[in-house]
């Protein structure tokens, strides 16, 4: 069984963020790491593999810098990376290269994470199951499979969702379907020669763009108001704050 894992690189949440000029992120100082859902379904796909036998390749879209955490998939378990050389410009360019990819090399599985902790877009994964015309089961709790038959749960409001779908498709991974493997020494050593396979991109629009980027505003400082004042509170949420 084949399985490729989509793996994004991201900041860390400890990161102070600044942005260049407002037009995209300043990466002096950023600490770049596996986005948190990707590991989530890199490690479903390793229990399936150990469980089922067969591979797990990850793949990544993005430059040479993101190579040391496509190393530290290696380290945790997969068997092969790809990364195609190019910025990851938007989620229906990244979606085009992965699904690329995945015609050559007929996968029986794709895992993504729910979405990239960065921009929160939650698209690649159904932009890749519509390229290839397969199923896709957007944040899944819970993945098993037997044979050429797949089960997958999803939290809804209320209650569970319990869903069946064929081989070959895409699911993308939410908290719960697993928890994240801690590299040893052991899988260190060996991702460093594991293949890791560069590719050129191939061609495909950039549907959107970011205008700007900016901040949000400061906090002000708590303003304290007599409790026996309440003239005062309601003037200043009727003029300062207006919310009545």
């Amino acid at each position: 069984m084949k399985f490729l894992v989509c793996i994004s690189n991201v900041p860390d949440t400890t990161t102070k963020i600044a942005f260049a000029d407002n037009k995209g992120l300043n990466p002096t100082g950023v600490q770049f790491i596996i986005n948190p859902y990707d590991e989530i379904a890199l490690t479903r796909a390793l229990e399936l593999k150990e469980a089922l036998g067969g591979t797990v390749t990850v793949i990544n879209v993005g430059g040479a810098g993101t190579e040391p955490n496509i190393r530290k998939a290696l380290a945790i378990g997969a068997d092969d990376a790809i990364r195609v050389n190019a910025e990851p410009t938007d989620a229906y360019f990244v979606s085009a290269q992965i699904a690329e990819i995945a015609k050559k090399n007929a996968y029986d599985v794709i895992l993504t994470g729910r979405e990239s902790i960065d921009y929160n877009g939650a698209q690649v994964g159904g932009m890749i199951a519509e390229m290839l015309n397969q199923a896709y089961v957007s944040v899944a709790t819970k993945l098993d499979i037997a044979g050429t038959d797949a089960t997958l749960e999803r939290e809804i409001d209320g209650g569970k969702e319990v869903m069946a779908v064929k081989l070959p498709f895409v699911a993308s991974a939410q908290k719960g379907m697993s928890e994240p493997r801690i590299p040893n020494m052991r899988g260190i050593m060996t991702a460093r020669t594991k293949p890791l396979q560069v590719v050129e991109p191939v061609a495909a629009d950039n549907l959107t763009a970011s205008a700007a980027y900016e901040l949000p505003p400061a906090k002000q400082a708590c303003k304290m108001i007599p409790a026996d004042n309440a003239a005062e509170l309601i003037n200043l949420l009727h003029t300062e704050a207006k919310v009545i």
